[in-house]
């Protein structure tokens, strides 16, 4: 299938542009940016001029920020476009809730797409929990918006998340390996004093059988970055590191892969099966816990922030 990459910025470059051309159900036909082009592609700087000129291109995917995501979502849903979303899916859930009603009304695809799901060991970890009582639960993810998001402004203005930008990718693994859902019960937002959106949060959660489960996001972290989710239960302890990469129980490693490896491939692989069956994946319980987190949370003013 043809499709089209909608905002060439570092994420399209470094996971979109090599899945895509990896991939065997794929043929980028065209990419939309004011910005960037990918060699031997035809590029546009207006998604209405690539709807027009390229009826030919059935699926649109965003990479753009979460601002800006919702007005081109619609645009090619109006087209009558199958569309494919970075994460997270929208700047709100009211955002999601009307692509996902656009997209039902006019019997098209749409994926809110969560690549830390896609991780190598994140399956084998939601199996092992799967008939275990978790007793504590606590997931530490540390690492550097300067090398993660290097010059990149609006990841501090409204609607840019902030630490949650990192931070949700986590709660997109929780939520899918826990047997029962979760919600945030308390929280701590750690705001810079020149910037809108927290550089740090802890976050507490209320779990149905009374297990402790907690959350500390930094991106002030130098060094070695951390991604852990370490999981306690009546049967021993799972720890899920590098983002989903490692897997270990009571210590002893049960698999282990590249970071990162596999996670992009496998969502253009579930983005070519969706469309084939006519089916739409918006799960928002990830984005669901950032928003209660911001709506409950504390703010405490840190020291101020520069690239």
């Amino acid at each position: 299938m043809k499709i089209a990459l909608v905002g060439i910025g570092k994420i399209a470059l470094d996971q979109h542009i090599p899945a895509i051309s990896d991939s065997s159900a794929w043929d980028l036909a065209a990419t939309v940016s004011r910005h960037g082009s990918v060699d031997g592609v035809e590029a546009f700087t207006d998604l209405d001029q690539m709807l027009e000129k390229r009826p030919d291109i059935r699926v649109v995917s965003l990479c753009l920020p979460p601002v800006p995501r919702f007005a081109y979502a619609m645009q090619a849903l109006e087209a009558g476009r199958h569309v494919m979303l970075e994460k997270p899916p929208g700047a709100t859930l009211a955002e999601c809730h009307a692509l996902t009603a656009r997209a039902q009304a006019d019997g098209l695809s749409l994926y809110a797409t969560w690549h830390s799901r896609q991780a190598d060991m994140v399956g084998s970890a939601k199996a092992w929990l799967a008939d275990k009582r978790l007793t504590r639960l606590h997931i530490t993810w540390k690492e550097d918006v300067r090398r993660w998001h290097p010059g990149q402004e609006w990841v501090w203005e409204p609607g840019g998340m902030g630490v949650f930008d990192p931070g949700i990718n986590a709660l997109s693994i929780v939520t899918e390996i826990l047997p029962h859902p979760i919600h945030v019960s308390d929280a701590l937002l750690k705001v810079p004093e020149n910037r809108q959106t927290p550089i740090a949060a802890e976050l507490r959660f209320f779990h149905p059988q009374g297990a402790q489960v907690s959350a500390d996001f930094d991106w002030r972290q130098e060094g070695d970055q951390t991604w852990t989710i370490e999981a306690e239960t009546d049967a021993g302890t799972l720890t899920l590191s590098d983002g989903g990469a490692t897997l270990q129980i009571d210590g002893k490693t049960s698999g282990t892969a590249a970071p990162l490896g596999g996670e992009y491939p496998r969502l253009y692989a579930q983005m070519s099966e969706l469309v084939e069956g006519g089916g739409i994946d918006m799960d928002l319980s990830p984005m669901t816990l950032v928003a209660d987190a911001c709506t409950l949370g504390r703010r405490e003013i840190v020291a101020p922030f520069q690239f």
